[in-house]
C-alpha cells in the first residue's frame, strides 16, 4: 500500500481535520477548486508537482493551458501500448489493481466493512446480474495517468450520475467513510464483443470537481478513450458477470493479504472464458 501524506492523516486522524473535512468534502468546494484549476494562474503548481511526484513529461504532450490541462494531460501512444488480442481483457486505466470475487452480493471487504453492488449502482435488480461475478477495483494515485479508455470493442449505454459526497479514495479514508458509497460517481453498461456486459464506475475523490465522460450511448472500439478525472485521486470499478473473463488467482490471493498489483492503461489483465 502507497504510504500517507502527514496531511492525510491529519484530516481523517485528528478531531480537528475531521471538522475541516466536513467542509471540505462538500460538493461546492471541489467545484470552487475545480474552476481555480482551469484558469491559466493555476499553472505556477505544475512544476512543484511534477517534480515532488516524479512525472516524467517526456512521455506526454504538454501544450498546458492550467492545472487540470497538465492533470487530464494525454500521454504518447508508444507509452500505453494496447495489448492485442480478442479475448485480451485490458485494463481501461493506470492504478493500484484489487480483485474480490462477488459472494452474497458482498464486493468490497475494507477494515472490516462491505460494500454491496446494490448500494454501489443503487439498483438492485441490476446488482442481481453480477452475482458469483468478478469485481476489480482500480485505484489511481495523482501521479497516474488520469485517462481512461475502453477495455473492449461494444456498445455503451447512457451514464447514470450518482451525488455523493467527496472523499479521497486512499485507504485511510476506508478506515471512517463507507467511501465507494458516499462518492460521487458515474457509471454505464458496456456491452461488449467478448467480455459480457461490464459495468465501468468511475468514482470521484476529494477536490475532483468532475468526471468526465466523453460519450453517452455509443459504439466504442477497444482502446479508444472513454474520459478522464480532473485533479484528484480516483478510482475505478469493474463489475463483470458470472463464468465471462478468466482472472489470475495471484489478483485475489494479493488482495487478502492487502497488497494491490500496479498496472497500466492498455496493459492486460485477464482473458474471455
Amino acid at each position: 500500500m502507497a504510504k500517507e501524506s502527514i496531511g492525510i492523516r491529519f484530516l481523517y486522524h485528528t478531531f480537528l481535520g475531521r471538522v475541516i473535512l466536513k467542509v471540505l468534502t462538500q460538493r461546492f468546494v471541489s467545484v470552487l477548486v475545480g474552476h481555480f484549476l482551469n484558469t491559466r494562474i493555476s499553472k505556477v503548481f505544475i512544476r512543484s508537482f511534477v517534480k515532488q511526484n516524479h512525472i516524467r513529461l517526456e512521455e506526454y504532450y504538454s501544450d498546458f493551458h492550467s492545472f487540470n490541462d497538465f492533470f487530464s494531460r494525454k500521454v504518447r501512444e508508444e507509452f500505453r501500448p494496447i495489448a492485442e488480442g480478442e479475448n485480451t481483457l485490458i485494463s481501461p486505466s493506470d492504478g493500484y489493481l484489487s480483485a474480490y470475487k462477488i459472494e452474497d452480493g458482498l464486493v468490497l471487504p475494507v477494515k472490516h466493512s462491505h460494500y454491496s453492488i446494490s448500494s454501489l449502482l443503487q439498483n438492485e435488480d441490476l446488482a442481481s446480474k453480477y452475482k458469483d461475478g468478478v469485481c476489480l477495483v482500480l485505484r489511481l494515485c495523482v501521479d497516474h495517468y488520469h485517462r481512461y479508455c475502453y477495455l473492449d470493442s461494444g456498445r455503451k449505454e447512457r451514464n447514470v450520475s450518482i451525488s455523493g459526497k467527496l472523499h479521497t479514495v486512499r485507504p485511510i479514508a476506508l478506515e471512517k467513510y463507507p467511501v465507494f458509497t458516499e462518492n460521487a460517481r458515474e457509471y454505464s453498461i458496456l456491452h461488449t464483443k467478448h467480455f459480457g456486459d461490464v459495468i465501468q464506475i468511475e468514482v470521484g475523490a476529494l477536490f475532483v470537481g468532475k468526471i468526465k465522460n466523453f460519450h453517452e450511448e455509443y459504439t466504442f472500439a477497444k482502446g479508444e478513450e472513454k474520459g478522464t478525472f480532473l485533479f484528484g485521486g480516483s478510482t475505478i470499478i469493474l463489475l463483470f458477470e458470472k463464468d465471462k473473463v478468466q482472472f489470475s488467482e495471484k489478483y485475489f490471493e494479493d488482495t487478502k493479504l492487502e497488497k494491490e498489483t500496479l498496472v497500466k492503461m492498455g496493459e492486460k489483465i485477464g482473458e474471455s472464458m
